[in-house]
């Protein structure tokens, strides 16, 4: 089973009903990441490249096809399952931070590893350590309400690495923010995945950001290429 990626794509299908006819979002697609590899899905609106992070990140079930994380199939596991590989081995960023407003940015990265059994003490010197790596080591007590857009976004890229996942997706992940702002972020994930070494999938539409990934896959009509 294990093709030695800590993500594989295989054969993913998506199909949606409009009305009467049937829109094949995905069709076909195959992707395998490397360790320590950082690829940009680059695609129109509407290309399907949420729908294909959502898969990727057992958010959703394809219709065809398996999604294999660090060697094990998720494809026919039940949810408590692909809750357990989610939870252990993959890391998500979104366009919009997602942030818990009544928490300071420094509980928003200890709770997802305290949920995953740390304890307070221990969460506490990880999430520490990376709000310092993407520079708001002095905005740690501070709620998401008195962060700027840019820095809430840094605090949501600590809290998705949290638990050291293999593999981190993120969909759009400085689409949200002006130009100056969305560069220091990006530089800072880019900095991130590259000192711990897992495996990247980001999408984005900024063809400049993708030319600095290490890699560039492109989606259109379904179907993938490089």
């Amino acid at each position: 089973m294990s093709d030695g990626f800590p993500l594989s794509l295989r054969d993913i299908r998506r199909t949606f009903q409009q009305g009467d006819r049937k829109l094949e979002v995905l069709r076909g697609i195959s992707l395998g990441l490397k360790a320590g590899e950082i690829v940009a899905l680059v695609g129109q609106s509407g290309s399907g490249k949420s729908t294909l992070l959502h898969i990727a990140g057992l958010l959703e079930r394809p219709d065809g096809g398996d999604v294999v994380v660090d060697g094990k199939s998720a494809g026919k596991a039940g949810d408590g399952a692909r809750t357990a590989l989610r939870r252990k081995f993959l890391g998500f960023v979104y366009q919009y931070h997602h942030l818990l407003p009544e928490f300071s940015a420094l509980e928003n990265v200890m709770l997802p590893q305290m949920l995953n059994g740390l304890s307070r003490s221990e969460s506490r010197v990880r999430a520490d350590a990376l709000l310092s790596m993407v520079g708001l080591k002095e905005r740690a007590d501070h709620r998401p309400g008195r962060l700027s857009g840019g820095e809430q976004q840094r605090v949501a890229i600590a809290r998705a690495v949290a638990n050291a996942p293999r593999v981190l997706l993120a969909d759009e992940p400085t689409g949200n923010l002006d130009a100056s702002t969305a560069e220091t972020v990006f530089r800072q994930l880019l900095a991130l995945v590259r000192e711990t070494g897992m495996a990247a999938l980001i999408a984005t539409h900024n063809s400049e950001l993708a030319a600095r990934m290490d890699r560039t896959v492109r989606i259109r009509d379904g179907i993938l290429s490089s």
